[in-house]
């Protein structure tokens, strides 16, 4: 590969090097070709080992452009040590054409009796400085100036400090023969088509003609390129040929397609460049019956490997059309050889590419071992409970004991609901012992999901302390204590639990349920081993050990707590339990980092971002050495205020990337103030033991760079869902790549030729909301088993697109009787009854029908704006004086705080969190509140007052109090 620098105007001007007879004079030869003498300039080019050779001067004075300013015709004769010489001719394309500088290249040879003397018609005006009408300001491509930077294509991978920089790559013909040209614009089409995943893209094309005319027109023509899987190779050839090509508009030309073609007459005399710079972000140039292409390319928009990738592609595409495609499906077309296609596995990991053998082992066993190492170190702090590695071992025994009581057998699933506290871990870990598997839940469930979990899991017993856990039949609901209780006296003294599966750590070890796209959640069973291999494929790296102090944050239902509970316990560290409303309340659980000198903490970047706003505001001493995220994509750039404060050598960060179908983590990324200035999506290598490929729709390899569904192999892969067979076998397959067991995740991702993985979102009806895995569609199920509802539809939106906090759930119902007044409220409480808070709809919005496109999809682009739809019912019938601002000064504060951060008016009577409030705006709303020297009110308070009026007393109490 090659390199130069793009000049502006470089793409409007074209290039012929020539080898000069010897002895020949091109001044003399040239000064009968013009109307007006062109000066020739000539040098030597020096011999010796630190100069340049012939071919470096060669293609740097054929790459030169012509200034704005300059002639639109410049000459130079490069003179060799060995007596050998190059005329370099450079010109204006839009001054002179191919044909053009054809006749001047054969002048300069000796042919200007064939070409009948003196060149007429080719130079407009007096050289060497035409009028300003003939040569534009900047020379022109497609009808438009050629802007200074392009988009390129999304694949591209290009880094953007080399933009400018002009890399270039051949693409081999040999073999196609005559057929070369009418494959080549093809193929070039299918590989396009392939690498934008399926979508439709275009193509586009600059064709400079057959070089026997001086007038030419640039324009940019779009071929629509969209791949026909159902056509035959030879139909697809025969398409491609009939279908209709669309001139680019000039003012489009100024953004044109991000890959194209210049297809540039044959020249015979010497070595012709159609244009010194991409006139597409990535162009490749076809000279007319050449048996080669050359593809020139921003490297700030392409990056080298992939665009000779793309290159090797577009031979290999155009190979198969040639050689007994014709009678075959397009779709079996390889985009990639069975030799590269194991190279690319192999950059992601697949196959045991880093030598990592098999985990093996149990959690509990290993807990065990560390506990053994550090009987009197501290495990645990919880609401004032402070448990030592030998307490928190023994309290576990006795609810294994306790379970073994109640004769429950081994490998059995038991159901745990309770509080983040002691109690939680020590029950996990007690359940672990007794040779079964825990199923969390959270309290905070409504009642029909705990009820759904409980029944579906087919748990025999549910240890929870919650008063109204619903009960369901043959299922005991016993609290900790009591469970302890009974088995008291019964406690093993060494641990083991009565398993017959021994230490390989086959047995499943949990399992959590996530959100399903039918409905009803769906279980994910994880065994023991995994768990153990995510600890040892980041102990090592992270270097977690017994100094690290961590938090449990999250919910047990979430795996993340999986992370923190077991990633903390297993390498010998302190675990700080986080109580539930500390979680909420960014400022006092920042005041709970310092106090006990954190050093690792977990958290979704929702989440992150309030912690960084209290940061800047407190500006305490942290301890924190590690951070890592997860749950969620992260954007990089809301990390710049936090190196400000605390740089990259004291603190690690890491983005990891995880599912809980693969055990929390799959990849990860230390993220630095560079990714922040490039904005990077990077998501980072798999994990050693974990391996990570993108798929197109039939699960083909696809190379570095093209988008793809992400496929996930090695330790983290769960053993299936709880079940659900058939959906076990759609999303747990064989790969035919490899031979593995993988899980298609549904996430759109691409991978890097250096085999770092960018995550861009789903390809599915799934989307992350604060850390959530919701599925819309089970979100939507439940909304068309309320009373009348006869339709209905769901999409996440943004009121500010950067801010994460601003996400809000529209769902959007049709009705039998058409409006009610009201109806969106019993809407909205019957999905309360069965949704956790995470996945309730912000708002619902009745319409008298779903908007669908022309195949039956919803069309979310033709559903209202749910905040201007429809007002609620107590607003349409709220009095005006009612909504008007007060001469109280706390109710006007409040009132406006609400109404900035809800991005809605409010008045006395609305509801917080019925207009579109969640945890994270509850944070904001009440740091805004401090900085306006408002009494301090804590989550708790707000979510207990939830209405503006009622908010508004209890603050006015506070206030009063405070005096």
């Amino acid at each position: 590969m090659t390199t130069s620098t793009i000049d502006a105007p470089a793409a409007g001007c074209h290039s012929l090097v020539l080898r000069l007879p010897a002895g020949a004079d091109p001044q003399h030869l040239l000064s009968g070709a013009m109307p007006d003498p062109v000066r020739i300039r000539q040098t030597s080019v020096p011999a010796g080992a630190d100069a340049p050779t012939a071919e470096d001067r060669r293609r740097a004075e054929s790459l030169r452009p012509i200034h704005r300013d300059g002639p639109p015709l410049r000459a130079v004769v490069l003179r060799y040590t060995d007596g050998t010489a190059d005329l370099v001719l450079v010109a204006v394309r839009a001054v002179v054409p191919p044909a053009a500088l054809r006749r001047i290249a054969r002048r300069a040879l000796g042919g200007a009796a064939e070409e009948g003397g003196v060149l007429t018609g080719a130079l407009p005006g007096v050289l060497p400085r035409p009028p300003a009408t003939a040569v534009p300001p900047r020379p022109t491509v497609g009808g438009g100036p050629v802007p200074a930077q392009r988009r390129g294509p999304e694949w591209g991978l290009g880094e953007p400090e080399l933009h400018g920089v002009v890399g270039s790559a051949r693409i081999d013909l040999g073999g196609l023969g005559e057929q070369a040209e009418r494959l080549f614009l093809p193929a070039i089409a299918l590989a396009l088509s392939r690498y934008a995943g399926g979508d439709r893209t275009e193509l586009g094309v600059l064709d400079l003609g057959t070089g026997t005319g001086d007038d030419i027109d640039e324009v940019i023509c779009v071929h629509a390129v969209e791949e026909h899987p159902e056509c035959s190779g030879a139909e697809f050839l025969r398409r491609f040929d009939r279908e209709p090509v669309t001139p680019l508009p000039p003012a489009a030309a100024q953004e044109p397609p991000a890959v194209g073609v210049v297809l540039s007459p044959a020249f015979e005399e010497g070595r012709y460049t159609a244009a010194l710079a991409p006139v597409f972000p990535l162009t490749v140039q076809l000279d007319r019956g050449a048996s080669h292409a050359i593809c020139r390319f921003d490297r700030g928009s392409v990056d080298a490997s992939v665009a000779q990738r793309f290159c090797a592609h577009v031979a290999h595409l155009a190979r198969q059309l040639a050689h007994g495609a014709g009678d075959r499906p397009l779709a079996d077309l390889e985009l990639v050889p069975s030799a590269e296609r194991e190279a690319v596995l192999r950059t992601g990991g697949a196959g045991g590419a880093d030598g990592t053998a098999p985990a093996r082992g149990r959690i509990d066993h290993t807990f065990e071992r560390v506990a053994a190492a550090r009987p009197d170190a501290v495990a645990l702090l919880a609401d004032g409970d402070r448990l030592t590695y030998r307490q928190l071992n023994d309290r576990a025994d006795a609810v294994a004991a306790g379970l073994a009581a109640l004769d429950v057998a081994p490998g059995s699933l038991i159901g745990v609901c309770l509080e983040r506290n002691a109690e939680l871990v020590v029950t996990l870990l007690g359940v672990l012992k007794a040779g079964c598997a825990y199923v969390p839940m959270d309290p905070h469930y409504p009642a029909q999901r705990l009820h759904f979990t409980t029944r579906n899991a087919e748990v025999p017993v549910v240890v929870t302390s919650a008063a109204e856990f619903p009960p369901v039949p043959g299922v005991r609901l016993l609290t900790p204590a009591a469970l302890t209780e009974l088995g008291a006296g019964r406690a093993t003294t060494d641990g083991s639990p009565p398993d017959a599966s021994g230490d390989e750590g086959d047995g499943p070890a949990y399992v959590i349920y996530t959100s399903g796209s039918t409905g009803t959640p769906k279980g994910v069973v994880v065994p023991h081993r995994n768990v153990l291999a995510l600890l040892r494929a980041t102990a090592e790296d992270f270097a977690l050990g017994p100094d690290d102090t961590w938090t449990l944050f999250h919910s047990s239902a979430f795996d993340f707590s999986v992370w923190e509970i077991w990633g903390c316990l297993l390498t010998g560290g302190r675990l700080v339990v986080v109580p539930y409303w500390t979680t909420r309340d960014t400022e006092e659980f920042y005041d709970l980092l310092v106090e006990q000198g954190v050093t690792v903490l977990n958290q979704t970047p929702s989440a992150f971002a309030q912690l960084v706003r209290t940061d800047q505001r407190v500006r305490g001493e942290l301890a924190l050495r590690l951070v890592v995220f997860g749950g969620e994509p992260l954007d990089v750039r809301m990390l710049a205020p936090w190196f400000a404060r605390h740089p990259a050598s004291d603190c690690r960060v890491v983005n990891m990337f995880g599912i809980t179908e693969t055990t929390v983590h799959v990849t990860a990324q230390t993220v630095t103030p560079r990714e922040v200035a490039a904005g990077s999506r990077s998501v980072g290598h798999p994990l050693p033991g974990w391996s990570v490929s993108v798929r197109d729709e039939r699960g083909r390899v696809l190379p570095p760079g093209a988008p793809g569904e992400i496929y996930v192999g090695g330790a983290g892969v769960a053993d299936r869902y709880l079940g659900l067979p058939e959906l076990t076998g759609q999303r747990f397959v064989l790969d035919e790549a490899t031979g593995e067991r993988v899980y298609r995740s549904g996430d759109k991702g691409r991978l890097r030729p250096d085999g770092r993985l960018d995550h861009l979102g789903r390809l599915d009806n799934q989307v992350k909301v604060r850390g959530h895995r919701i599925e819309l569609d089970e979100i939507r199920t439940v909304l068309l088993g309320a009373p009348r509802v006869t339709a209905a539809a769901v999409v996440v939106s943004r009121d500010e697109p950067d801010d994460p906090a601003s996400s809000r759930i529209d769902a959007y119902v049709v009705l039998e009787d058409g409006y009610g007044v009201t109806d969106p409220a019993d809407v909205l409480a019957h999905a309360g009854a069965k949704l956790p808070d995470y996945m309730m709809p912000t708002t619902i919005t009745v319409v008298a029908g779903i908007p669908l496109t022309i195949n039956g999809k919803p069309d979310v682009s033709g559903l209202p704006d749910p905040r201007t739809a429809a007002a609620p019912a107590d607003a349409q019938e709220r009095p005006a004086a009612q909504a008007a601002p007060t001469a109280d000064g706390i109710t006007d504060d409040i009132l406006s705080i609400w109404s900035k951060f809800l991005n809605t008016p409010v008045g006395p009577q609305d509801n917080f969190f019925t207009l579109g409030g969640n945890s994270l705006l509850v944070v904001r709303v009440l740091a805004e509140m401090r900085e306006r020297d408002l009494p301090r009110v804590s989550p708790k308070q707000l979510y207990e007052h939830s209405t503006a009026a009622q908010f508004v007393e209890y603050v006015r109490q506070l206030a009063g109090a405070a005096r």
